[in-house]
């Protein structure tokens, strides 16, 4: 096994020890400020998405710069990044930190383009993210990033950082699933 394909599951192994985390640590441990209480699990869990993204960041470029890009990689990676980012939305979901309607709306994209993506595929059509896909994932790991520090430091100035890079996630996820639907529809009509 080559060392990209060890960084995606070394990501995919962060996924059950975020959730650990979230689930084990109690919420209470750690005050940054008594107005703002962040909690020694979001930063361990900021930690541990931080270190999982940078895997990320390292695989692909690892793969691309040997010639290692391999059959296990290239399905493997898409779903460790899913994994990685759903996981952590729903934990947010869970301690009341990201609203349920947002991620709900980016969970839905992703089913539904990988959906197309499976469809397409199986008509020979190859479909590599567009630039609003990589917008959508740029925007959401920003957005955890705030979520999981409690939008330090924009907290001390009253700006929901957090919250707009949040919603500005699921709106481009939204309008790029729709731009995947437009260029797919004609294989998922054509059976109607």
């Amino acid at each position: 096994m080559n060392l990209p394909n060890k960084l995606t599951l070394i990501r995919i192994a962060m996924v059950p020890l975020v959730v650990l985390v979230y689930l084990l640590i109690p919420s209470d441990l750690g005050i940054l400020h008594e107005s703002n209480h962040l909690a020694f699990r979001d930063v361990l869990a900021f930690l541990i998405f931080a270190a999982a993204s940078i895997t990320d960041m390292l695989d692909g470029q690892i793969a691309r710069k040997n010639n290692l890009i391999t059959s296990f990689g290239k399905f493997a990676d898409p779903i460790a990044d899913k994994m990685l980012v759903n996981t952590v939305l729903i934990l947010l979901v869970y301690t009341h930190q990201a609203n349920v309607i947002a991620v709900l709306l980016m969970i839905a994209r992703d089913l539904v383009v990988d959906g197309l993506r499976m469809i397409a595929s199986q008509h020979g059509k190859v479909v590599s993210a567009g630039f609003y896909g990589k917008l959508k994932t740029v925007l959401q790991m920003f957005a955890i990033v705030f979520l999981l520090l409690k939008n330090w430091p924009f907290v001390y100035i009253g700006i929901p950082v957090d919250q707009i890079l949040l919603w500005a996630a699921a709106l481009v996820s939204v309008f790029s699933g729709w731009i995947y639907f437009m260029k797919l529809k004609s294989y998922v009509l054509e059976s109607m």
